[in-house]
């Protein structure tokens, strides 16, 4: 998995990478598909899939923005895409891994004292509800999410996260154009507007991603975000 990663990070043309990242990623992808076997944390188990489809997946984030000195909250982390792989090649950040499964936050508070990853912390909570919590509440530079759901549903349980300068980086599929243009009215009413997105292929496979950065221009209102039920069955 090593050499994958450092020749993706490579091609990906990222700069200023600490030199012991591709160890620190290939650790974390072992520590994941051991504790996989017994816990279901990902369907990708292959070595070469975790190391292109998660590691380098997420690594392609950091030629979207600059994370030297910033906060980031990953929100719905699960096996901590993409916080983790942040985190060990961007020390200076300081990363949230939200999620709302305890067994899962222990995993991930165990693995980052494996991995020495004194930059991230897993904070056990649903979203909808820390994002009420003064404590985390306009707390971050970033927020991101990797998570399967409609931008307009992310956006409600993102944003309010966010500091008002901030940025919410939605890691989509490139077929989203559709969603992104539906979301726009949601992502105003809570404080954000879409300043575009931009298309990435993931290096040694022939699949693409989209990041979607939507900029937090004002506070996010104080009924948002709401409790899940109501955010499913009636999205901003």
């Amino acid at each position: 998995m090593r050499a994958l990663i450092e020749s993706g990070l490579a091609q990906l043309g990222l700069d200023g990478v600490p030199d012991g990242a591709p160890a620190l990623l290939e650790r974390y992808g072992e520590l994941l598909m051991e504790k996989n076997r017994v816990m279901n944390l990902t369907a990708i188990t292959d070595p070469r899939d975790v190391a292109t489809l998660h590691m380098l997946d997420c690594a392609a984030l950091l030629g979207c923005a600059g994370f030297e000195g910033k906060t980031l909250i990953d929100v719905g982390t699960g096996a901590g895409f993409p916080g983790v792989p942040l985190a060990a090649l961007v020390p200076s950040l300081e990363v949230t891994l939200l999620d709302s499964l305890g067994k899962r936050v222990d995993w991930l508070a165990e693995s980052c004292q494996a991995l020495g990853l004194d930059n991230a912390r897993a904070v056990h909570a649903r979203a909808e509800e820390a994002g009420r919590d003064g404590a985390y509440r306009e707390q971050f530079d970033f927020a991101a999410a990797r998570a399967v759901a409609d931008l307009r549903v992310l956006s409600e349980l993102c944003l309010p996260f966010v500091r008002v300068g901030g940025c919410f980086l939605a890691m989509k599929g490139t077929d989203s154009g559709r969603e992104i243009e539906a979301a726009r009215p949601a992502v105003q009413a809570l404080g954000g507007t879409v300043e575009g997105w931009r298309d990435y292929a993931i290096p040694h496979t022939d699949v693409s991603h989209r990041v979607v950065f939507v900029k937090k221009i004002a506070p996010t209102p104080f009924q948002y975000p709401r409790r899940w039920a109501k955010i499913q069955k009636s999205p901003v």
